[in-house]
């Protein structure tokens, strides 16, 4: 086991975004066929001990849940608004060429963002029993569970939720000369955080919450 992904949670308010990184595993398993989701596709498979290339990789924050406002008075309270979903990520491989194994294309992105230890082998030639989360292709997205339960102050507060997803091209070369090329997407971080309506807020996630749920006119609603 090399770690494990969770959730925070915590009291008080907060308008930055609490993270815990998606860096964990599971025994065995994991993976998934040659079209993204699992299924073998008909064609034939890429060489192995080829090398990948990775160009336009980039990581953003995404809005996954958002809750209607809540007011709370001077002691705060518990929230219970829950939260809707707006967006929902997946792992997803495509390849163009020899088929791939999805699971090692996110392995190889999962090295390129630091997610993998970069010394570590080759998916299919690591014999140490571990399957990394992040190369999971049939992993569901998080639960709304915004990681709060209740918060100390007054407010017109707003909940929400997100991850932090990673998208890149690829290019899969073998020493004959052949080639597959493709896309990966995957989220490495999950997001939790909370709005006041009556306060301004900064970029990212955090104002499209605001966007979402605050009032016309509220200083959030304005900032955003």
């Amino acid at each position: 086991m090399r770690g494990t992904g969770r959730r925070i949670r915590a009291t008080g308010l907060a308008a930055v975004a609490l993270a815990a990184a998606l860096t964990a595993c599971t025994a065995g398993g994991g993976g998934g066929g040659g079209d993204g989701h699992g299924t073998t596709a008909a064609r034939p498979k890429a060489c192995r001990g080829g090398t990948f290339t990775w160009s336009g990789v980039k990581q953003s924050d995404r809005l996954t849940g958002v809750s209607a406002s809540q007011r709370l008075g001077k002691g705060g309270g518990a929230l219970e608004n829950p939260l809707r979903r707006v967006y929902t990520p997946h792992p997803s491989v495509r390849t163009e060429g020899p088929a791939l194994s999805p699971a090692e294309v996110l392995f190889s992105l999962g090295k390129r963002i630091g997610e993998i230890d970069s010394t570590a082998a080759t998916l299919a030639d690591d014999d140490s029993g571990t399957t990394y989360v992040f190369t999971d292709v049939h992993a569901k997205a998080p639960a709304l569970d915004d990681g709060f339960t209740r918060i100390d102050g007054p407010g017109d507060i707003v909940a929400y939720a997100g991850v932090r997803e990673v998208t890149g091209t690829f290019r899969y070369s073998c020493r004959d000369g052949a080639s597959s090329t493709g896309q990966a997407r995957n989220w490495r971080v999950d997001l939790a955080g909370l709005v006041n309506c009556g306060e301004t807020v900064g970029a990212g996630i955090a104002r499209q919450a605001a966007r979402l749920s605050c009032e016309d006119g509220s200083a959030a609603r304005k900032g955003a």
